[in-house]
């Protein structure tokens, strides 16, 4: 099998078919083997209905129900779960994306050896304030923060070496920084391609500003666990130590200051100075508390059941 094309969707009736014979057209001509996956991700429309349909009259290809929407990030690990090719393709159920990209995006990555290849969507059709700005905004802090110099981490189009999905973990809402998940894990063969946007044809975005906020503190989370993820006593074991050393300094100030300089002063625990020892003290013994709790957490994990599938086509 030459390639998986991995589809999450919601709600996306009016498209499906049209997409689906897009696709095939599309990589019919270039005479591939390939699978398409769909994953409704708990649609409340009859998308599962069309998906099935499809699947009994195409053999390549398959669809994946969720029993409600657990997110794009789920539907993306079930379908790479799933997925069989040597190279895998994810893009959007709504036709935006054009399937006529992924033959020059094979042909890229093949050449040139790569690990991940990112469309970038230069020309856009979405809304300028609500969309397109936002969107800006969210990829210039990603590329400061991750230091990856991609234009559009949202964009669905995408190109992966089997090695590549088969090692990361997909989880939350970190679909939109697969591409620094990849690095961190040591693929870091990766390149952006200018790919065609399609304006929306059917039915309505679901990108709001909530996704904008929960990306930049995905983002935040994603950068904290690629540092401290594994080792979380280096963290909280840090902040542990400092604040234990300000405690023990005030501690020992009040201490000395006591016995040698102003023995007639007031009580100790009249100062100031002891309530911010004993604040920092208890502080410090707490952030080493959370740091082996971490280490005990980590060396005890397991698989986490993260959806629920309720049907398959075969």
């Amino acid at each position: 099998m030459e390639l998986s094309v991995v589809i999450p969707l919601l709600n996306e009736s009016e498209s499906i078919r049209e997409l689906h014979q897009w696709i095939t057209k599309s990589l019919d001509v270039h005479k591939y083997k390939y699978e398409i996956i769909f994953i409704d991700d708990g649609s409340n429309d009859n998308s599962w209905e069309i998906i099935y349909e499809l699947s009994e009259k195409n053999s390549q290809t398959h669809g994946i129900l969720f029993s409600k929407n657990f997110g794009k990030s789920q539907a993306l690990h079930a379908g790479f779960k799933e997925s069989k090719g040597d190279y895998i393709i994810t893009m959007d159920g709504d036709l935006q994306d054009s399937p006529e990209e992924i033959h020059k995006m094979v042909g890229t990555i093949k050449a040139k050896k790569l690990d991940l290849i990112s469309g970038w969507k230069k020309k856009r059709y979405d809304s300028v304030l609500f969309k397109n700005i936002p969107s800006k905004l969210f990829n210039w802090a990603a590329r400061v923060v991750s230091g990856i110099y991609l234009h559009d981490f949202n964009c669905g189009l995408k190109i992966y070496r089997k090695e590549v999905i088969k090692n990361i973990e997909v989880y939350g809402e970190m679909h939109r920084y697969i591409p620094v998940i990849a690095a961190n894990e040591g693929f870091t063969k990766i390149e952006e391609q200018v790919v065609k946007h399609q304006a929306r044809k059917y039915g309505k975005t679901k990108f709001g500003s909530d996704r904008f906020i929960n990306g930049l503190l995905d983002l935040i989370t994603l950068l904290f666990l690629k540092k401290f993820g594994k080792r979380p006593m280096h963290f909280f074991g840090f902040l542990g130590t400092m604040m234990l050393i300000v405690g023990f300094g005030f501690t020992i100030y009040l201490g000395i200051n006591k016995l040698y300089f102003n023995q007639g002063a007031r009580l100790i625990s009249q100062r100031p100075e002891f309530y911010i020892a004993l604040t920092t003290m208890v502080m410090g013994a707490q952030f080493f508390i959370a740091g082996f709790i971490g280490e005990i957490l980590i060396s005890n994990s397991k698989e986490v059941k993260r959806y629920n599938i309720s049907e398959k086509t075969k």
